[in-house]
């Protein structure tokens, strides 16, 4: 049976979901998500329909807005972005079974379909209009869909062509996607394709589809690896992968990582305080998944007003372990090895890699398993506590220090203030 793919993404949602709360019409209201204690550098998370209308454009800074345009700023509040979200997905799970949903992000998902049709006894447009009444009736929130016959084409069909169509619902065919999207510009309007990889094709003398798609697959091999048989076959419109796919993979290994950009330049020495407290959160949480690592990483980015550029590096632990201390002490020797102590840093990122069960922990000659013990049960004790009362119910000395961020990310969701 051919198969037939919905991909939902909910119009400018985190703008929308103010308006919502606001009883406001989103395609009439000059709204910007926007933490505003941050100045004027401060970043749009979404804006609405009304002020795209207007030429802004999304994701762009606060200073960016000209002065003459009025707008509402409303703060971020991840927790009810994430509350309306999970009130969409149970819409549509009173229509569909879960198994054929793959939740791609807060305001975007894939769905089956094609089980659905004969059911509901429904066109895939009919089938696609009756799930965006419903979310609009119940939230207030206009959806745009893309119908495909395979993932990659639903998802193109909403990112290309739902946004720009009067009905928000477009429809593609691995025909129709070669007759209309094949001298399609700009590559980056196509999924996985960014400016880097779009640069790079484009210096192969690849500008769009049909030129990826006729391209010598050899030299695409040796210019991308194995990422050019994605490309290969996105450029003819095919996706072999399925929602039963994505549900049944189960990854050899994770990582597991934690990044942030700091309010303001720090110096070598606070930077080198809100990287240790990063790293405590990211041990305290492979603790309580029992998980274990061998092999971490450190990036940060230097402050642009001093030139930017970034730095970083990767150590091999002789271990697996979620071991506070030993992580802790490998993070030390990275950071003192990697990054320029006279430069102001404005962003760090960390991430352990190789992670997996802790029935895989292993020692050295040099570890104290007596010690190593003792200091899981620690670790255990204090999850139990911050689970029961809070996060920030026990906290360290170093997380009271001027500089700390830990109290303060504690209460965010997702970088951005929750509530």
């Amino acid at each position: 049976m051919k198969k037939i793919y919905i991909c939902i993404d909910l119009k400018s949602f985190f703008a929308s979901c103010e308006c919502s709360k606001r009883n406001l019409d989103p395609f009439t209201t000059n709204l910007v998500v926007a933490d505003k204690t941050r100045g004027e550098n401060a970043l749009c998370l979404a804006i609405t329909p009304a002020m795209k209308k207007l030429g802004i454009k999304n994701r762009c800074r606060t200073k960016d807005i000209p002065g003459d345009i009025p707008y509402t700023i409303a703060k971020p509040r991840m927790k009810m972005y994430m509350e309306y979200s999970a009130k969409i997905y149970g819409i549509y799970l009173r229509y569909v079974s879960s198994k054929d949903v793959h939740v791609y992000s807060i305001d975007e998902c894939f769905i089956d379909i094609t089980s659905y049709l004969k059911y509901y006894k429904k066109k895939p447009k009919e089938f696609a209009e009756m799930l965006m009444s419903a979310v609009f009736e119940e939230t207030g929130i206009t959806a745009t869909v893309g119908i495909g016959t395979n993932l990659y084409l639903a998802k193109i069909a909403m990112d290309i062509i739902a946004k720009h169509v009067d009905d928000n619902i477009g429809m593609l065919t691995e025909y129709t996607y070669r007759k209309y999207l094949w001298h399609y510009t700009p590559l980056t309007d196509f999924w996985h394709i960014g400016h880097c990889i779009s640069n790079h094709l484009n210096r192969l003398g690849i500008y769009d589809m049909y030129d990826l798609a006729h391209y010598d697959q050899k030299k695409l091999y040796n210019e991308f690896g194995i990422n050019a048989e994605y490309m290969i076959d996105h450029a003819l419109g095919k996706e072999p992968t399925t929602i039963a796919d994505i549900k049944a993979y189960v990854p050899k290994t994770n990582s597991l990582s934690n990044s942030q950009i700091l309010t303001k330049d720090y110096n070598y020495e606070d930077a080198f305080l809100v990287m240790k407290e990063m790293v405590d959160t990211n041990v305290t949480r492979l603790v309580k998944e029992h998980k274990v690592t061998d092999c971490v990483s450190i990036c940060v980015a230097y402050s642009k007003r001093n030139g930017g550029g970034s730095s970083g590096g990767q150590r091999k632990m002789t271990v697996r372990t979620n071991s506070l201390k030993t992580i802790r002490d490998e993070f030390i020797i990275l950071y003192k090895e990697k990054v320029t102590a006279n430069k102001p840093i404005r962003q760090i990122g960390i991430s352990f890699h190789n992670v997996m069960n802790e029935r895989f922990e292993s020692y050295d000659l040099f570890t104290d398993i007596e010690k190593l013990e003792k200091e899981k049960n620690v670790q255990k004790a204090i999850i139990l506590i911050q689970t029961k009362y809070g996060t920030n119910s026990i906290m360290k000395g170093m997380n009271k220090l001027e500089n700390a961020t830990g109290l303060m990310r504690n209460q965010l969701i997702g970088g951005h203030n929750a509530i």
